[in-house]
């Protein structure tokens, strides 16, 4: 059976536009005829997230699906980097047989860094010989993000193998790595990275983009570069990209790539630039099998009212319509729940530090919008022999608790959260997605912890009149509720923090960053402080 569609036809691949019908059949787009017809809207190729962890939305894939359609999102290069950081190659399976349950293009990677580090505790590892098999599967198109720079830089054995069995099997090697500039950027590109989206500076951006590198526009939940990177799209338009790298549930139902290509044509970016870099240069990277708009193409594509606004009016996959007018036409599935959760309550005895009046001690200072954080050095007052937060100076108790076995918490202090009441927590925690807890006092920080310790997992709230929680039975990362639901019950939680005076734009995202090691300068993991320039634990009483 055939199909037409027609308007504005926007070519990437020849860069131009023209009025014109398309036809479709048996999925895939038969010919496109150049003629004028009434409709004035805009048929464009699908969006791609270059790189995203699909877990950040809370969501299984399917269900993740179902909301990204709504925004003409058709296609993510997924990282599915948290799930194998509780569950190994058999989380990676997870999500590759439940995104092909739908109609989605899921295009996974291998992830590289399995546990990330070795100075937090993660559910399993995945080494040289699993990155072999996973890069025999068909479904992994390429080796995800490598982390560990230095090892790449210093010629450890372990990631030299590894990225040897990416080009063994002519498959693209992901990068991660913040803040390198200058020689070992070069260094680190020529033994075969390929793309970065931790650039948080143009000028970081810039050394990267000169050695050869893709550069990818990150702007997510959490970290947002948008701002700071999209001025190089007009002078390096054909190595950029664009990606959420996290993507919270609340935010996923307002919008997606729709709004970054709207507001990077408000910045002066051509739309055909800004369309490349959301279709053609991804597809053409990582070698995926998506459709262009071209004849033969798989009809992947989405119909817009403008190149300015970007309202999606329809999204087809393969030629079958899955979303028009906001609306989903994805069906939810049933699925079933793999978990990797072992730890039990604890008390506010648990998480009492020591510490001596005069004490100086290391407190991790949050940034909105940013992974990394600074370290201040700051007194706190003692009593009982124990160090206090100050609600009064915005630094707070933050707790890390091991999720796979019990251990004793991993304590320390932040600042900006802003909370003058209650605590939150999560076991979405990157990478190795222990237990998180920031709160004003011990006894609401507890409630929060076990809220998530009785639900294996989830994002919770605690103060004296409510404790709630979203529970993630999923690796303790994802529901498999329908996601607006999820995300009504995550707005909830991020409305609550917000009322009790979180004053970060999103603050269960940036309490997941701060266990997050491989990223400067001060973070918790639940073995201890962590130092991310010195690249080892450091102590909390300087």
């Amino acid at each position: 059976m055939e199909h037409v569609i027609s308007g504005n036809v926007v070519d990437v691949v020849n860069q131009e536009i023209f009025s014109g019908e398309i036809t479709i059949k048996d999925g895939r787009i038969k010919h496109i005829i150049r003629r004028p017809v009434a409709r004035d809207t805009y048929i464009i190729p699908g969006f791609v997230d270059a790189h995203i962890h699909i877990e950040s939305s809370m969501l299984i894939p399917s269900e993740f699906a179902r909301l990204a359609v709504v925004h003409g999102t058709v296609a993510t290069v997924s990282d599915p980097h948290e799930i194998a950081n509780v569950l190994g190659t058999s989380g990676v399976k997870y999500m590759i047989e439940n995104g092909k349950k739908v109609p989605f293009k899921f295009y996974f990677g291998a992830p590289s860094c399995v546990p990330a580090t070795k100075f937090e505790t993660a559910g399993a590892e995945i080494g040289v010989t699993e990155i072999e098999e996973l890069m025999q599967w068909s479904e992994i198109k390429y080796l995800a993000e490598m982390m560990n720079f230095p090892g790449v830089l210093f010629g450890d054995p372990e990631v030299v193998a590894k990225i040897a069995i990416a080009k063994k099997y002519h498959k693209p090697v992901d990068g991660h790595a913040p803040g390198l500039r200058g020689d070992d950027a070069r260094r680190y590109i020529e033994a075969g990275i390929s793309t970065d989206h931790e650039c948080f500076t143009e000028g970081e951006a810039l050394d990267k983009l000169q050695f050869g590198m893709k550069i990818l526009i990150r702007e997510g939940s959490a970290a947002k570069n948008f701002e700071a990177l999209i001025p190089l799209m007009n002078t390096y338009p054909d190595q950029m990209m664009f990606c959420s790298d996290d993507k919270h549930p609340n935010e996923l139902v307002l919008g997606y790539l729709n709004n970054i290509a709207a507001r990077a044509v408000a910045k002066g970016i051509s739309p055909m630039k800004v369309l490349r870099a959301m279709s053609y240069n991804p597809v053409k990277h990582y070698g995926l099998d998506l459709g262009l708009l071209q004849p033969n193409d798989p009809a992947d594509f989405i119909e817009v009212n403008n190149l300015k606004e970007f309202r999606v009016l329809s999204t087809y996959i393969n030629g079958e319509l899955v979303a028009e007018n906001g609306k989903s036409v994805i069906e939810s599935i049933s699925e079933k729940v793999l978990n990797h959760f072992d730890s039990k309550m604890i008390s506010e005895n648990d998480i009492q530090v020591l510490g001596n009046a005069g004490d100086k001690v290391r407190i991790i200072e949050a940034l909105d919008g940013q992974l990394i954080t600074h370290e201040l050095i700051e007194e706190l007052e003692v009593k009982e022999g124990a160090l206090q937060s100050d609600v009064n100076r915005d630094i707070l108790k933050l707790v890390v608790i091991n999720r796979y076995r019990v251990a004793k918490p991993a304590i320390a202090f932040v600042k900006n959260f802003g909370l003058k009441q209650g605590a939150i927590a999560s076991s979405v925690a990157h990478d190795s997605h222990n237990i998180i807890a920031v709160g004003v006092n011990d006894m609401e920080i507890v409630q929060a912890i076990n809220l998530i310790i009785e639900s294996k997992g989830g994002v919770s709230w605690s103060d004296l009149k409510d404790q709630l929680v979203l529970s993630l039975p999923v690796a303790g990362l994802m529901s498999t509720e329908d996601g607006y639901e999820v995300a009504k019950k995550y707005a909830l939680l991020d409305e609550k923090s917000k009322k009790a005076g979180a004053t970060l734009a999103a603050p269960y995202m940036t309490l997941a960053f701060l266990a997050l090691l491989v990223i400067p300068e001060l973070k918790l993991s639940d073995k201890g402080l962590f130092d991310g320039k010195r690249f080892g634990f450091t102590s909390l009483v300087v």
